[in-house]
């Protein structure tokens, strides 16, 4: 590890992928590289592919504000839209509870957050703005209710029934919500009681804005809802970055399809970009780290339909003449540096790189899961498990909840 940390220390920005939501090596050692920047070189933050609300009462907790909860697990509880398992895992769980034992000594200021950069959470970001205008800004809560009164009637737990809606009233609850942005931005520099929690509702005044739109264009098609959702994933990143000064140092925790870049496989056929393509624009490929990982066979936590039940599922051996495969036949546990690999001509071409989502079935191996992509262009760096295994995800539903016996403790 400590070659590949060499190499990224300075980044301003470091992106740290995955192949799959449900892989415990991804997991591990992402939390392990990323205590390390934190430790050793300066970085401020992790931001990872999760909803801001959730992902802001982890910032509170591993920051031990006097509002936060206590036990690790109950704040992890907050991760009730599915897929759970992502972020409701032991695996974080471990890396929240180092988190908070690393700030415990650390200056207010100079404690390390943890944030979420995606854009679904319509209804958990606009019961975060009422709860907090409330009490901070009246006039701005009225403006608030405005905006909840319209999206009220379809609230559920996707967005679904909204999206729907707007077949037949294409402008839905989007002037409502710009309004209310429009409020919160202005405001939000003399909401002073607490920096962090304005800087919040503001952000999540952003959410409800993108998503309203999201989910308004899901409906109706005629835009990428891909490129919507990470250009939402820029933004926040930069926001934290300006938050957190001019010498701020971010990591990303998110699959490989939205750190790597987007231009070095088909999806750039499509016009679709993504998050490690607008960071290299953003500042600049010599101050972003985009790091890939992957396995060739194990198993993993998935989904067979959205919505349906985890399970712990087979990861057949990757199909032959894939990326994984040619780092099966190079070797079990290593990492690649990208201009080591820019002398063979080999690799400079399209192969099939597998991508698993959080619904996965294995049967289809041989035919999906895969974008073909230039390896040594689309990712600086890459890290590579022969066998991999399943996350160890944490029932919220139970009403007690206990580390497993199978979990392999001490990241």
């Amino acid at each position: 590890m400590r070659p590949l940390l060499e190499q990224i220390k300075d980044k301003q920005v470091v992106m740290l992928g995955e192949a799959s939501h449900g892989t415990h090596e991804y997991y591990k050692w992402r939390a392990r590289m990323s205590k390390v920047l934190m430790e050793d070189y300066g970085f401020d933050f992790v931001v990872v592919e999760g909803d801001w609300p959730p992902c802001y009462e982890i910032n509170r907790h591993v920051k031990h504000y006097d509002d936060a909860a206590q036990d690790t697990k109950q704040v992890l509880r907050k991760f009730e839209r599915w897929p759970t398992w992502m972020w409701a895992n032991w695996e974080v769980h471990e890396f929240a509870r180092w988190l908070r034992e690393f700030n415990e000594s650390r200056d207010e200021e100079k404690r390390k957050g943890f944030f979420g950069l995606d854009v679904y959470s319509l209804w958990e970001s606009m019961d975060a703005i009422m709860d907090y205008l409330r009490e901070e800004d009246p006039e701005a809560y009225e403006t608030a209710k405005t905006a909840m009164r319209c999206f009220e009637p379809y609230r559920d737990e996707d967005g679904q029934r909204y999206a729907i809606s707007t077949r037949l009233v294409p402008e839905g609850c989007s002037d409502e919500v710009s309004r209310l942005l429009a409020e919160v931005r202005s405001k939000a520099p003399t909401y002073d009681q607490d920096r962090e929690e304005a800087f919040s509702a503001e952000q999540n005044a952003n959410v409800s804005n993108n998503a309203e739109r999201y989910y308004r264009i899901m409906a109706t098609g005629g835009e990428s809802t891909w490129n919507l959702r990470d250009r939402h994933m820029m933004d926040t990143l930069k926001r934290l970055m300006d938050f957190h000064g001019k010498d701020a140092k971010g990591i990303v925790w998110a699959h490989n399809t939205h750190i790597g870049d987007a231009s070095f496989t088909d999806m750039g056929n499509q016009g679709l970009f993504n998050l490690g393509e607008l960071g290299r624009e953003e500042y600049g490929r010599h101050n972003v780290a985009l790091v890939g990982f992957g396995s060739y066979q194990g198993s993993v936590l998935a989904g067979s339909a959205w919505g349906s039940k985890v399970e712990d599922m087979n990861l057949p051996a990757a199909r032959e003449g894939s990326w994984e495969d040619i780092c099966h036949q190079a070797g079990k546990q290593f990492f690649l540096h990208s201009e080591d690999l820019q002398s063979n001509p080999g690799l400079e071409r399209r192969i099939p790189h597998r991508a698993v989502g959080v619904v996965y079935n294995p049967r289809h191996e041989r035919y999906g899961n895969y974008v073909p992509t230039v390896i040594p262009k689309r990712y600086d760096h890459f890290v590579f498990f022969d066998e991999s295994q399943a996350l160890h995800h944490i029932d919220i539903t139970a009403d007690t909840v206990k580390i497993p016996d199978t979990y392999p403790h001490g990241l």
